[in-house]
């Protein structure tokens, strides 16, 4: 006679999501996504170039009047990296949604927070190389005249990048198509721009966009780079600039990983 199979039987123990970072989890996100843009020469082009071709314009848009370059163009410097690193991140990601690349990749035992951390390994370590090289060549080559360090417009220039890369990532799972993830940038990046004290002075706006542009990262990323074109040592202000820009991209981060999408609706 057959044994009959106990139907009280306890069920194998399901195999839960990962809570914790995992190093090696995050780094091979990361290496993957670095060989995918290695196949991609014109994302490449865009992250790398781009900034240091509107520096280049924007230096001889102003050849007559070099004082103006000087007092735009560090502000300018983390800007620039800021806007290019939201655009890309935000469609590259919103393409590995729509392929059922990220569905396939959170089927596996890998956390959203280990996915949000390989993205921004990888777009960090691509914004490195960028803020250098906008950097270098806006001080070396375009004579942007600093009194401060240029090490320290590099930081800001990074973590202005990194900061674009943390905004890319979180409103890339708003988006249901690349066409919506560029139209986010009105909605993201103008309002930024606009108050973040390049045309003016923030103290000279109406006293309520004052108080918004206050609550602004970008805001803080032109102080930080305004403190640099004026002092030459690294001031309180410039410390506490730097880390709310830093913060502001932490808690984004954040954000992108508590609200990261499998697929597209």
């Amino acid at each position: 006679m057959t044994p009959t199979k106990n139907a009280h039987a306890p069920a194998p123990p399901a195999t839960s999501r990962p809570r914790a970072l995992n190093h090696s989890r995050t780094t091979a996100t990361a290496a993957r996504v670095l060989r995918q843009l290695g196949h991609d020469p014109r994302t490449i082009a865009l992250l790398l170039l781009i900034p240091c071709v509107m520096l280049f314009l924007l230096r001889y848009v102003f050849d007559g009047s070099p004082r103006v370059f000087d007092s735009i163009g560090a502000s300018l410097l983390g800007i620039f990296p800021l806007i290019t690193m939201f655009l890309v991140t935000s469609i590259a990601t919103l393409r590995e949604r729509t392929s059922g690349t990220l569905e396939r990749l959170l089927a596996m035992p890998l956390g959203k927070g280990d996915l949000i951390a390989g993205y921004a390994l990888a777009f960090g370590t691509l914004a490195i190389i960028q803020s250098t090289l906008a950097t270098g060549l806006a001080v070396w080559f375009l004579d942007l005249d600093v009194t401060g360090s240029p090490w320290l417009l590099l930081v800001v220039a990074l973590l202005d990048a990194l900061l674009g890369t943390a905004l890319g990532l979180f409103v890339s799972a708003f988006a249901a198509s690349e066409f919506q993830a560029v139209q986010f940038m009105p909605a993201v990046i103008f309002p930024q721009l606009l108050l973040c004290g390049l045309f003016t002075p923030r103290p000279d706006m109406h006293p309520a966009l004052e108080a918004l542009s206050n609550v602004l990262p970008m805001s803080y990323a032109v102080d930080g780079m305004n403190e640099v074109l004026l002092h030459t040592d690294m001031t309180a202000n410039f410390i506490r600039d730097a880390a709310i820009v830093a913060g502001c991209a932490l808690l984004v981060l954040t954000l992108g990983a508590a609200t990261l999408r499998r697929r597209t609706t």
